[in-house]
């Protein structure tokens, strides 16, 4: 067992004794990103390559290309710099951590920093390892009142552990082999996640538009979406299902207030609020147990349209607040809005209204009726059958953070030098 010593740094601890521990600046030039000016159409939609942290918030190691590119005009218009094949890009905001290496020559907006080795003392695999593995740590430099920010000069001086070269190599080399492994592993965990969604939306999709009776007779709906339904389901317009209701909060006296969430209608932590909050609450409107919620408007950036409010509180007035008449349940239409969403339906419809979808024309979209006890038949078949897929695809998460918790580790282990690679690697 080789000797080691303590590296003086909390969150590397001990190193090999041969091993060194040095600032990134001292073998890496640093390199800012920049934006050209948004208004000037001559610098956009051009060839070079020019990526923000965005384009890089995968598990690939690798980034080569981007959902904007800018002209030569708009690279010399400012400060950002091409980085060469190879150089690692690192997110310096939203979020600070985000690591890859570069496929391709491109540039960068200010949120990346680039790292270009000055010499060949460094293995740019080893670093972005290194780098990967520490995003709780670059966290903590960053500052901030709206987004945490890390600077570059702070970033540049971060020790990390320097080996020689050749043993960089030989963990660069390790660690890919063994990560491909994990990675391998975990991507048909992550298929598989994706099959039981398909497959959940399948069963809501089925049980909302064709009942639980497969030998019932069929007619056509009329309801581009929907298709045949059971012949003796009524079709009726929204609005006969569904009264719209709003009522202003004029001033806020500490109710709980709401968001719809891709996990549905929350409330929200206002000591540790996640993403911006409105200075005040004034002009919300009240919403209440047993109410649909919908969003209508801006639907395009949002991440669901639909859900139950099972607390009751006040939300934004951009949303639209129903409740169910005495012939729809609540259940029932929440699964069945929700199938639309799986499709996108309301936001083609949107799109083609020029984004100005309302309730009004919400009301007059025809929706299957099944009868009342139906309704609540399919809604408690959904409830039990969408419980036990969720129940699977949560164990399914569970394993894919197990392993993502064994990579870092993994990863750590061996480039701080407290496991040695193998003689045969």
């Amino acid at each position: 067992m080789r000797e080691m010593k303590d590296s003086g740094i909390e969150w590397i601890g001990e190193i090999p004794l041969g091993w060194e521990i040095s600032p990134l600046k001292y073998n890496y030039t640093i390199i800012a990103g920049a934006t050209p000016n948004s208004t000037c159409q001559e610098y956009w939609d051009g060839n070079i390559t020019w990526i923000t942290p965005a384009d890089y918030k995968t598990p690939d190691v690798y980034v080569c290309d981007s959902s904007r590119k800018i002209t030569k005009r708009g690279l010399v218009s400012c400060s950002t710099s091409i980085l060469p094949v190879g150089s690692i890009v690192f997110s310096k905001r939203a979020p600070i951590g985000s690591v890859a290496i570069t496929r391709r020559e491109l540039c960068t907006n200010q949120g990346c920093i680039g790292l270009v080795a000055k010499n060949r003392l460094v293995n740019n695999k080893y670093f972005y390892y290194v780098l990967s593995i520490y995003p709780e740590v670059f966290d903590l430099y960053g500052s901030g009142t709206t987004f945490k920010e890390i600077s570059a000069t702070t970033f540049a001086s971060i020790q990390f552990p320097f080996p020689h070269v050749s043993i960089q190599d030989r963990i660069a080399t390790f660690l890919d082999s063994k990560c491909s492994e994990i990675d391998a592993i975990s991507a048909d965990i992550q298929k598989e996640i994706e099959t039981l969604e398909q497959y959940k939306r399948s069963v809501i999709t089925e049980a909302v538009t064709k009942g639980l009776n497969p030998d019932v007779e069929m007619k056509d709906s009329g309801i581009e979406w929907v298709g045949n339904v059971p012949d003796h389901w009524g079709v009726l317009a929204n609005k006969y299902v569904m009264k719209k209701r709003k009522d202003i909060c004029t001033k806020w006296n500490g109710e709980n207030v709401l968001s719809l969430t891709m996990n549905g209608v929350i409330v929200r932590d206002l000591d540790n609020p996640v993403g911006k909050m409105p200075t005040t609450f004034d002009g919300y409107q009240f919403v209440y147990s047993g109410n649909l919620l919908m969003c209508l408007f801006d639907y395009d950036v949002t991440p669901r349209c639909v859900g139950i409010v099972k607390n009751a509180g006040v939300t934004s007035p951009a949303y639209s607040r129903f409740e169910l008449k005495e012939n729809a349940t609540l259940e029932y239409f929440y699964y069945y809005y929700l199938m639309i969403d799986f499709t996108k339906e309301l936001l083609h419809l949107a799109k083609n209204l020029r984004h100005s979808f309302t309730e009004e024309q919400l009301g007059a979209l025809k929706v299957p009726l099944p009868p009342l006890d139906e309704q609540k038949n399919i809604a408690t078949y959904l409830d039990s059958k969408c419980k036990e897929i969720e129940s699977v695809i949560a164990s399914k998460k569970q394993q894919l953070e197990v392993l993502d918790s064994y990579k870092k580790s993994l990863i750590y282990e061996y480039v701080t030098g407290k496991k040695e690679v193998p003689n045969e690697q």
